[in-house]
C-alpha cells in the first residue's frame, strides 16, 4: 500500500460490542479514522423504545460511555472518528459530545448527520404507522462535516460501510460520480464494519486461527483508486486472510450487486490477494450508480409473545411430546393468533449423562391482545405438572407476555429524503440525492468451469472442504458457501444447487429460494426469503438472525470426492 493510503480502523460491529475496542485501536498504532457501527435493525426497534421513554435518548449510550476514557486520547493522536451511534438522536449525541468535551476540558468540533428519521411522515410517504421509520443515507454528509474540520461525526441511520466510504471520500476528494473508487470502499467498508468478523469473528476455519481468545479489529487501507488492504493492529489477536475476508464479503448480500444510496458496488468484481501477513489485497471493483430509491427501515410492534419450555428425558420421546401439546392445548380457553411448536431432538440412546438423555419441547405463542399470551398462558403449562409425561420438568417459572417487535422494509424515492449534514459550526448543509440513478438490467449468468470428472466419493459433511457466513435481513435469511480453490469451485458450483440446499435444510423446502454464483469468490450464495418470519424482533426461529444455518449447512454430509475432501488442508 502506497503513502497516499488512509488507514481507517473499525472499534464496533453492533450495539454491545467490545467495550474496550476503541480505546485497543487507538492504543495499537497508526489511525487516521477510527469507525463505528451500532445500528442493527433490531437496534433501531431497540433505540425507538428508548425515545418513546425519554424523547432525549435514542441513541447509543455505550459510545459516548467509550468517549469519555478515549476521546482525549484520539485528538491528541489525530484521529477522527465517526459513527452511526446518532441512531434516533444524532442531534442530542452531538450535544452530549459537546458537553462530555467540555467537562474533559477538551476542544473538539462535533458534526452530526440527520435526516434520516422518516417517523413524522411516514404516512405521507406510504410507510404505515411504525415505531421508527429510518432511511439508509449515504456518504455525503460526513464528507461535509469532516471537510469542515469535524473531530467527531455522528449520524443516524446511514448504510453500514457509509461510515467508511465518507473517510475515504472526504480525504482524496472523490466526485460523487467517481463510482469505481467509491464502489471499491464500500466493499472494504463492508468487510471491516463488522468488526471482528473479519479478523476471524464466526468464522467457520476457526481452529486454524492461531491466537483466537481476544481478536483484534479490522484495519481497511484505502488507496486514491478506491484499492484496498484489509489488515489488522500488529500483535492482536485473530488472523487477516482470503478466507476471513472472503466470508466477511459473503454477509447479508444478494447476488453480484451490492447496491446503496450513493454507488452500486459489484460485488462480482472483487478480486482477492494476499498481501504479507494478515494483509489481503481487494481490487478491481467497479461501481454503477444507484437505485433512484432509497432503502427504508421500518420497525413496529407486533404485538406480544410468551414462551413455555419443557424437557423431555429418555424414552417415548415423541410419545411425551404428543401429550403435554394435547392437554396445554386443550387447557387454552383463548387461542393465540399464532401457537407454534418445536421439538429439538438432543436426546441420545443409552447415554451417560441425564442432560445428553433429554429433549426440548418449546411453545410459543404470539397475539396482539397481552392477556392471551400472559401469565395465564405460562400457568396453565404449570398446572400439568403432575398431571403429564412422566418426568415433568419446566425450564423457567411461569411469566408475562413480552411486547416483540416486526421489521419491514420500505422504500422512498430519493429526492424525498432531507439528508443534512449538520456542520461543527451549527451550518446546516442539505446533501442533494445522486444526480444520477440506475435501474440496472438483470446481470447475465456468471461462466462457471466444468464439473469435475466422476470419480471416487466419500460422505462427509460439506464443512470438510466449505466455509459459510449466515445472517439476517429482515424475514429473509441469507447463506454464503465458499471454498479455497478453482477445483472445488468445479464441483461446488455443480452440485449446490437449489434442490439440493432444501434437501440439505429441509426447513427451506417449501420457501422461495434463489441462488447466486460469485465466481471470483469461489462462492455461491443463498437468499431465502421468509425463513425468520417477521425479522430477528419476532423471534419466530430457534435461530432468529439465522447465524448458524451456514453451520448447520456445513454439517449437511454430502458424497465429495476423494480427491478434494483428502486434499482439504488449506
Amino acid at each position: 500500500m502506497t503513502v497516499t493510503s488512509v488507514r481507517i480502523g473499525n472499534c464496533s460491529g453492533f450495539y454491545g460490542d467490545r467495550f474496550a475496542a476503541m480505546r485497543e485501536m487507538l492504543d495499537g498504532g497508526e489511525l487516521d479514522y477510527l469507525t463505528g457501527d451500532y445500528l442493527a435493525e433490531l437496534t433501531m426497534l431497540i433505540l425507538g423504545r428508548d425515545r418513546t421513554k425519554d424523547p432525549q435518548l435514542g441513541y447509543a449510550k455505550t459510545f459516548l460511555r467509550q468517549l469519555e476514557e478515549s476521546l482525549g486520547l484520539a485528538i491528541d493522536r489525530g484521529v477522527r472518528i465517526v459513527a452511526n451511534a446518532g441512531g434516533l438522536n444524532p442531534a442530542g449525541l452531538a450535544e452530549r459530545i459537546r458537553e462530555l468535551a467540555d467537562r474533559l476540558g477538551l476542544t473538539v468540533a462535533v458534526g452530526h448527520v440527520e435526516g434520516d428519521d422518516l417517523i413524522g411522515r411516514a404516512a405521507e410517504l406510504d410507510l404505515g404507522t411504525p415505531l421508527t421509520a429510518n432511511a439508509y443515507l449515504g456518504a455525503w454528509g460526513i464528507v461535509e462535516c469532516l471537510n469542515a474540520g469535524a473531530d467527531v461525526v455522528v449520524t443516524g441511520r446511514v448504510t453500514d460501510a457509509s461510515v467508511i466510504v465518507g473517510p475515504a471520500a472526504a480525504h482524496f476528494g472523490w466526485a460523487r460520480t467517481d463510482y469505481d473508487r467509491l464502489a471499491g470502499a464500500v466493499v472494504a467498508g463492508h468487510v471491516i464494519e463488522c468488526g471482528t468478523q473479519a479478523t476471524g469473528g464466526n468464522y467457520s476455519f476457526f481452529t486454524e486461527i492461531a491466537d483466537p481468545v481476544r481478536l483484534g479489529f479490522p484495519i481497511a487501507e484505502i488507496a486514491a483508486d478506491g484499492s484496498s488492504v484489509i489488515t489488522k493492529h500488529p500483535g492482536t489477536g485473530g488472523a487477516v486472510g482470503v478466507g476471513t475476508v472472503t466470508a466477511q464479503l459473503l454477509y447479508e448480500i444478494t447476488g453480484g450487486r451490492y447496491a446503496g444510496p450513493d454507488v452500486t458496488a459489484r460485488i462480482d468484481t472483487v478480486e482477492l490477494a494476499p498481501a504479507g501477513p494478515d494483509r489481503v489485497q481487494i481490487s478491481g471493483v467497479r461501481g454503477e450508480p444507484p437505485p433512484p430509491t432509497s432503502k427504508v427501515s421500518l420497525n413496529s410492534l407486533g404485538g406480544f409473545r410468551n414462551v413455555v419450555e419443557v424437557i423431555l428425558t429418555g424414552l417415548d420421546i415423541d410419545a411425551k411430546a404428543r401429550l403435554f401439546r394435547t392437554q396445554l392445548e386443550a387447557e387454552l380457553t383463548r387461542k393465540p393468533a399464532e401457537l407454534n411448536w418445536e421439538l429439538a431432538r438432543t436426546d441420545h440412546a443409552d447415554a451417560d449423562t441425564e442432560e445428553a438423555a433429554s429433549a426440548t419441547l418449546r411453545c410459543t405463542v404470539r397475539d396482539p391482545d397481552p392477556a392471551v399470551v400472559g401469565r395465564g398462558f405460562s400457568a396453565a403449562a404449570v398446572e400439568l405438572a403432575l398431571a403429564s409425561y412422566p418426568g415433568f420438568t419446566l425450564t423457567a417459572p411461569p411469566g408475562n407476555g413480552q411486547p416483540y417487535g416486526v421489521f419491514t422494509a420500505g422504500y422512498v424515492a430519493a429526492e424525498l429524503i432531507p439528508h443534512t449534514a449538520v456542520l461543527p459550526d451549527g451550518a446546516r448543509v442539505a446533501i442533494p440525492p445522486a444526480a444520477d440513478s440506475l435501474v440496472p438490467a438483470p446481470l447475465p449468468e456468471p461462466a462457471v468451469p466444468d464439473p469435475p470428472p466422476a470419480g471416487e466419493t466419500r460422505r462427509v459433511p460439506l464443512g470438510t472442504i466449505a466455509g459459510a457466513r449466515s445472517g439476517d435481513k429482515g424475514g429473509s435469511a441469507n447463506v454464503g458457501v465458499w471454498v479455497h480453490g478453482d477445483a472445488e469451485f468445479a464441483w461446488l458450483v455443480h452440485t449446490l444447487t437449489v434442490e439440493e440446499l432444501r434437501r440439505l435444510l429441509p426447513e427451506t423446502a417449501d420457501l422461495p429460494v434463489t441462488r447466486y454464483v460469485l465466481p471470483r469468490l469461489r462462492a455461491v450464495n443463498f437468499v431465502i426469503d421468509g425463513i425468520l418470519g417477521q425479522g430477528v424482533a419476532s423471534a419466530a426461529r430457534f435461530d432468529p438472525q439465522a447465524k448458524g444455518l451456514g453451520e448447520w449447512l456445513r454439517s449437511r454430509h454430502v458424497e465429495i470426492p476423494v480427491s478434494l475432501s483428502e486434499g482439504a488442508g488449506r
